[in-house]
């Protein structure tokens, strides 16, 4: 599995592990974190106490019935926007690199792939500034 830390404000990665596929997401989470976090979309059973002053970006959920209120629906809805730059990182990663499968064998060569290819996605993605100063 591929796991990186995105800054939600540019889109761009500042850290990634890669780790086995039975490995769950939050054993990834401490080398991911820098401690400056304002936001943070944690995964189940994770503790806050790696980022402190990170607020919980996780959507709420329904109640039973399978309803929720207004003021949730406007609450996931801006999360929602938040998130999509971080996922769009990923869909430029496997779409662009085509790294969905990795293809070799061994944790250690699929990582420096995986690295690799998440180099050229920030490069990518902050294209227009870097032409922009070049001018």
């Amino acid at each position: 599995k591929l796991h990186f830390g995105v800054d939600s404000q540019t889109g761009l990665a500042h850290s990634a592990v890669a780790t086995a596929a039975n490995v769950h997401d939050k054993h990834a989470l401490p080398q991911l974190l820098h401690g400056q976090e304002q936001r943070l979309r944690q995964p189940d059973g994770t503790d806050s106490m790696a980022a402190p002053a990170a607020r919980d970006f996780t959507d709420q959920r329904t109640d039973r019935s399978g309803v929720v209120d207004e003021v949730a629906r406007r609450k996931n809805r801006n999360r929602t926007k938040i998130r999509a730059h971080v996922e769009h990182m990923f869909a430029v990663v496997k779409r662009l690199w085509d790294v969905a499968k990795m293809r070799h064998r061994g944790l250690v060569k699929n990582a420096h792939r995986v690295f690799v290819a998440l180099a050229l996605a920030n490069l990518y993605l902050c294209r227009t500034r870097l032409m922009a100063q070049g001018e």
